[in-house]
């Protein structure tokens, strides 16, 4: 009777066991195989992104007006893209990792709610303090774009993760770009102001439809404290050799980035160019072109392409900046620089991400936020670096400076992936 006893109880322990494992089994095939995103929410999720990293962006081409009605210096009016910067990489720091915490579909419309309310205050101050206050709000609250690549990712099956990683990114550097030429429309017909008050609305709008879109997805909570799972982003850098390289190229192409959009708005709104806030703008649709053509990066890296679709990239950047160099005598010079520069920039950013977030599945937010921390330290020096040269040595300056950083990216790059060869050999 005990041996019928144990043997039904040792098949009661084996059915729980079996049931536990077909659980956990579901549960990874879950995580593993989730039914994809279709093409309309990986696109919403583009749009949602490049709205949102717009807002850090719209002040570039509107640095003379502020200049001017806050009374801040030409030399030093770049710190309010840099201010906004640098909240962008605290927010990094300290809000993307969340995503690894707390349910990321909550986490990303309270952003989102959070972010409107901070255009209203910058599209409503009167005075620099309120601007800067505001500005800092802003860059905070933008990181809801990383939630929402990291959360696109965690969806995306494994074949087709670069595919729609680079499409999500393709959003967020189409917004940087076109921020620009809206802000210049939006300037030129109803005050720099309505700018941020126009896109609080659209961000309004969105948040309506991720209530009805954003899919629920469950998964396991990582049983962290805060100061656990941020501590757990440094570890990160420290056991991933990946990360590293990514992250300070990430640091490096930002900079450029940034040297090149910061203050280009002042030579071409100063004589003898002396073009208005709207064609200044329009040469964020430029730059369109060349990040659309980038978003195949995503898909290079997926077939194992990454390193070399990086060295080419850095190249480009490279030769963009010898074009870019004669802004003041040939505009057509800067159409094509500017569209081999955001081309090299989109292409090694998607590479980075494809390469980076398959390390960790269970990290993703966390290897998001350590990355783009790096992207923020990049902009944000770029941002003070490109004016502060402007003001004392002109766009000769800014494009010997952007060419420097893209060497220095270059080298690394070559540097970094022989020690990769030789340590593989």
């Amino acid at each position: 009777m005990y041996k019928i006893e144990e043997g039904i109880d040792n098949g009661a322990v084996n059915v729980n066991r079996n049931a536990d494992m077909s659980q956990k089994a579901l549960e990874t095939s879950d995580l593993d195989h989730r039914v994809p995103m279709s093409r309309y929410v990986t696109l919403l999720f583009a749009v949602a992104c490049g709205m949102s990293v717009a807002n850090i962006y719209f002040a570039q081409p509107l640095l003379d007006q502020l200049s001017s009605e806050f009374g801040i210096d030409y030399s030093t009016i770049g710190m309010v893209i840099t201010i906004t910067q640098i909240f962008y990489g605290v927010g990094l720091l300290l809000l993307v990792p969340l995503g690894d915490l707390l349910h990321q579909r909550r986490l990303i419309i309270g952003q989102m709610l959070l972010s409107m309310l901070a255009l209203v205050i910058v599209g409503t101050a009167s005075t620099s303090t309120a601007l800067f206050a505001g500005m800092a709000m802003v860059g905070l609250l933008a990181v809801v774009t990383q939630t929402l690549v990291a959360f696109a990712a965690n969806m995306a099956a494994p074949a087709e993760r670069g595919r729609v990683v680079g499409i999500v990114t393709s959003g967020i550097v189409i917004g940087i770009l076109l921020a620009r030429s809206i802000s210049g429309i939006l300037t030129d017909l109803a005050g720099w102001r309505s700018v941020y008050l126009v896109s609080a609305a659209l961000l309004f709008i969105m948040i309506c439809m991720f209530f009805k879109v954003l899919p629920h997805v469950e998964r396991e909570v990582q049983s962290l404290t805060y100061l656990q799972l941020l501590s757990s982003v440094f570890r990160l850098f420290v056991q991933e050799r990946v990360l590293r390289i990514r992250s300070i190229l990430a640091l490096l192409i930002f900079a450029d980035f940034s040297i090149l959009w910061t203050s280009l708005v002042l030579p071409l709104h100063a004589p003898p160019l002396s073009l208005s806030h709207s064609a200044i703008g329009a040469f964020g649709l430029v730059g369109v072109a060349g990040a659309l053509a980038a978003a195949r990066a995503g898909k290079l890296a997926d077939r194992g392409y990454g390193q070399k679709t990086t060295g080419i990239a850095l190249i480009l950047l490279l030769v963009s900046w010898l074009l870019i160099s004669y802004t003041e005598q040939s505009l057509i010079a800067l159409v094509i620089g500017i569209v081999l520069l955001d081309l090299a920039v989109q292409a090694v950013h998607v590479t980075n991400q494809t390469m980076i977030l398959p390390l960790r599945a269970e990290a993703r937010s966390r290897l998001t936020a350590g990355y783009m921390v790096f992207y923020s330290i990049g902009s944000a020096s770029g941002s003070i670096a490109s004016t502060h040269t402007y003001a004392h040595y002109g766009w000769g300056g800014v494009s010997l400076l952007g060419a420097t950083v893209s060497a220095a990216a270059l080298l690394f790059w070559i540097v970094t992936s022989r020690s990769t060869t030789t340590a593989s050999a």
